[in-house]
Parts: C-alpha cells; sequence; structure tokens
C-alpha cells in the first residue's frame, strides 16, 4: 500500500502559522464526510484534489475529542474531501498504511501523500495546514518525487 515516496513526504509541510489565510471563501456547505475502507481507499486518495482523511477508533478519546474539529473544517472546506477510517474495522489497511498511533491526519494532493502526523489538531493548525497543502507547486512536488527516486536504491532493507 506505501507508495516509494510516501516516506519522504509524510513530513514535507511543517505547521507554519505565518502562512496567510485566504481572504475570501466560497460559501461553507455541509460536506458529507466519507468513510473509508480497503475497497475505496485507494480510488478517494488518488483524485485530483486535496484528500484529507482522519484515522480513528471509537474507544479513543482524542479521536471524540477531534471528531468535531475535522467535521467543522469539513463544513467550511466543500472542495476538500474529508474522510475518515476506522482503525477497528479496517485493521489491515490501517497496518498496511504504518498506522501506529491514533487519531493520525493524512492528506493527499492530487494522489501524493504530502502530510502525516498521528495527534489531534486543533482547528487553527488544521486551517494552517490546508491552506499551505493548497498552496503547494504540485510541479515542483512531483520533480521532488522524482528526483528522490531516482536517487534512491530500493533494496531488501529499505523501509519504504
Amino acid at each position: 500500500m506505501k507508495r516509494p515516496y510516501d516516506e519522504f513526504f509524510i513530513s514535507y509541510l511543517g505547521l507554519n502559522a505565518s502562512v496567510p489565510k485566504p481572504t475570501t471563501r466560497q460559501e461553507a456547505l455541509p460536506v458529507a464526510t466519507i468513510e473509508l475502507n480497503k475497497n475505496n481507499f485507494e480510488e478517494t486518495i488518488n483524485r485530483d484534489g486535496v484528500v484529507l482523511v482522519d484515522f480513528w477508533a471509537e474507544w479513543c478519546g482524542p479521536c471524540k475529542s477531534f471528531g468535531p474539529v475535522f467535521e467543522a473544517t469539513s463544513e467550511e472546506n466543500p472542495d476538500t474531501i474529508f474522510a475518515k477510517v476506522d482503525t477497528e474495522a479496517e485493521q489491515d489497511l490501517s497496518g498496511a498504511l504504518g498506522i501506529q498511533s491514533i487519531p493520525t491526519v493524512m492528506i493527499f494532493r492530487d494522489g501524493i501523500q504530502v502530510f502525516s502526523q498521528p495527534g489531534a489538531l486543533p482547528k487553527d493548525a488544521l486551517d494552517d495546514l490546508l491552506v499551505q497543502v493548497n498552496g503547494l507547486d504540485m510541479d515542483e512536488v512531483r520533480k521532488e518525487v522524482e528526483e528522490h527516486i531516482a536517487s534512491h536504491q530500493h533494496g531488501p532493507d529499505c523501509n519504504h
């Protein structure tokens, strides 16, 4: 399930409070959060645009605290796909993606994983993160991915 360049971009973005927020935003419309599983995960993350994925479990206290933040952010960003993976129901998927702590937020843009971080993010940090992801020059990101793959030998001891 992991692609060769995923580890390279695990922490490609750093939270940067100095990134300006957009001055205008499309009127917020309620957006349903997609439930992901092993059957629809790849198709969903490989869509054009931004896909935010929350890995969670019902028993997880921090997941329950982060849920309303995730939902509120989804309602404010109708052009972004928001999805959830129940790690209890999707243990194989979670394991294949290396999820070891929940909640974990992964962000994909145009099919490339550009962020992954465990822990419940506060609303302002999640908003800033979305601004940064939307501001990425994806041609530059693709170029860096290609350069990384070309310069890196994937052998039996490689962990990504």
